[in-house]
């Protein structure tokens, strides 16, 4: 048998080993669960070992000191009792954490020095405690940044509301249009709230197939051109495929929402008359697909956060909602695929499978 073989096997019996061990402790009494100290626990482990080995050696050898072995027993519980002590400190220390995160208290850690099961049990709850810290740091900000954006519109439509009642205003057409402005933007961001909600939720059931992109492209393209129209900017859009059967293996709703989300990205953020080309190509078994546009790019510090949510790139106008691209990282990742700002800095990079991957 070759050495890697019997490595495996050596292996594979250790594995069944402790699986089977495993299973025994479980249906096996726990006798001393009713004790709620841990150093007692192992004060009355250390007494009954040395009862037994004691016993043993009394029916052995007929006899033994009475002072040596009542010394003996107090020695062990003595020194039992000290070297719990760095046993249980850990314990004790995730226990009062434990307490006051329940509190909603993330910052404090637990020492982590020993090797042994505890000191892993403290450094599995030291990274729960930085992850749950993690999650509260994201909910707290994503609670701070829907109230300021639900704030804007809301305040925006209420005095235009107002205006009108108190006579201020006359309902004209500038008027009543400035009033639907800020309604979208409201059915905008909670339609974007929603849509991110289900899908970090897994709620999001995918409905992927090989589609052509040609078609998907040109669906995507006279969108956008209607929805920038409203602004006055002048963008164009310009779209190229390579080769022009391309596919895609993807759902085609999500992903006409990613692209749609891109293009307006693009144009929001490129300068007024200016292009967003929208351009796919093969590479192997990938689709890889690139939105650009004329504006000075974003910079190298800030690419890796424009896809968190209520990020606009620096940029706080522009009507967007600041979720377009969280939602598009989302949809991607559902798709096994990636997504990133790559050089010169306006161009926003996905890639996904061209076709249907093959079962392994």
């Amino acid at each position: 048998m070759s050495g890697p073989t019997a490595t495996e096997s050596v292996g594979a019996v250790l594995g069944r080993v402790r699986r089977v061990s495993n299973r025994v402790a479980a249906v096996l009494p726990r006798p001393l669960d009713r004790i709620r100290s841990i150093k007692l626990k192992l004060a009355v482990l250390m007494t009954f070992a040395g009862g037994l080995a004691f016993g043993y050696f009394r029916l052995q050898i007929g006899w033994l000191p009475p002072m040596t072995t009542l010394a003996a027993m107090v020695i062990a519980l003595v020194s039992s009792q000290f070297l719990a002590h760095g046993i249980t400190t850990p314990l004790r220390e995730m226990t009062a954490a434990a307490q006051r995160m329940a509190r909603g208290d993330y910052t404090s850690r637990v020492r982590a020095s020993s090797r042994d099961e505890v000191g892993q049990l403290a450094a599995a709850f030291n990274r729960m405690a930085d992850d749950l810290a993690a999650a509260d740091q994201q909910r707290r900000e994503l609670i701070a940044n829907v109230s300021h954006e639900l704030r804007t519109p809301i305040t925006a439509l209420s005095a235009v509301l107002e205006n009108l009642v108190d006579g201020v205003s006359q309902p004209d057409p500038k008027t009543l249009e400035t009033a639907l402005a800020q309604t979208e933007r409201l059915g905008r961001l909670v339609s974007e709230l929603l849509d991110l909600s289900s899908i970090e939720a897994g709620a999001v059931p995918l409905a992927r197939g090989v589609y052509a992109i040609t078609p998907l492209f040109a669906e995507v393209v006279a969108e956008a051109e209607v929805m920038t129209a409203a602004s006055g900017r002048g963008i164009r859009f310009r779209s190229e495929i390579e080769p022009a059967t391309a596919t895609v293996y993807a759902d085609r709703a999500r992903l006409h929402q990613v692209l749609l989300n891109l293009l307006d990205n693009a144009a929001r953020h490129g300068p007024a008359g200016g292009e967003v080309r929208l351009h796919a190509h093969t590479v192997g078994s990938d689709l890889v697909i690139d939105v650009e546009d004329d504006g000075p790019g974003i910079p190298p510090a800030q690419r890796e956060h424009i896809f968190d949510r209520f990020t606009r790139g620096g940029r706080t106008d522009g009507g967007g909602t600041g979720l377009g691209l969280a939602i598009a990282r989302w949809v991607i990742d559902l798709h096994r695929g990636s997504i990133a700002v790559t050089d010169p800095g306006s161009r926003i990079r996905v890639i996904l499978p061209a076709t249907e991957l093959p079962d392994h």
